[in-house]
C-alpha cells in the first residue's frame, strides 16, 4: 500500500488517543469518586480501548516502520501500549492516571512521527 493509503491507521490511533486523554482528563477533573461507580470510568472502557489500540498500532507502526525504517517509532509505541497496559494494573486514582497518560501521549508521538515519515 501506498502511505497515503496507509495513514488512515495513525490518523484513527492518534484519535483514539485523543479521545482516551480526554476521558482520562474529564474523569479526573469532573469528580474523583466518579470512577469508583464504573460505567464510563471504569476499567472495562480502558481494557475495551486497549483492545483497540493493539492492533492498530501494530498494523500501522509495523507498516510505517519497514517503509520508513526508524525503529524508535516501535520503540515509543511498545513503550506506550505497556504503561497503557500497566494502567489496568493499578487501582483507580492519580497514578493510575498518570501511568495512562504518559501511555496514550508516547503512543500518539509514535504513530505522530510514523505519519510524518512515511510521508517521505
Amino acid at each position: 500500500m501506498t502511505p497515503r493509503r496507509d495513514s488512515w491507521i495513525d490518523r484513527s490511533a492518534m484519535s483514539l488517543s485523543g479521545l482516551c486523554l480526554v476521558h482520562c482528563l474529564a474523569g479526573s477533573v469532573l469528580l474523583a469518586g466518579v470512577s469508583a461507580t464504573g460505567g464510563l470510568w471504569g476499567h472495562s472502557v480502558h481494557a475495551f480501548g486497549l483492545g483497540i489500540a493493539l492492533p492498530l498500532a501494530a498494523i500501522g507502526l509495523v507498516r510505517g516502520t519497514r517503509r520508513h525504517r526508524r525503529g524508535i517509532v516501535l520503540a515509543l509505541g511498545g513503550a506506550g501500549l505497556a504503561l497503557m497496559a500497566a494502567s489496568l494494573l493499578l487501582p483507580h486514582g492519580t497514578n493510575e492516571i498518570a501511568v495512562s497518560i504518559a501511555g496514550v501521549l508516547l503512543l500518539a508521538t509514535a504513530h505522530l512521527l510514523n505519519l510524518r515519515w512515511s510521508r517521505g
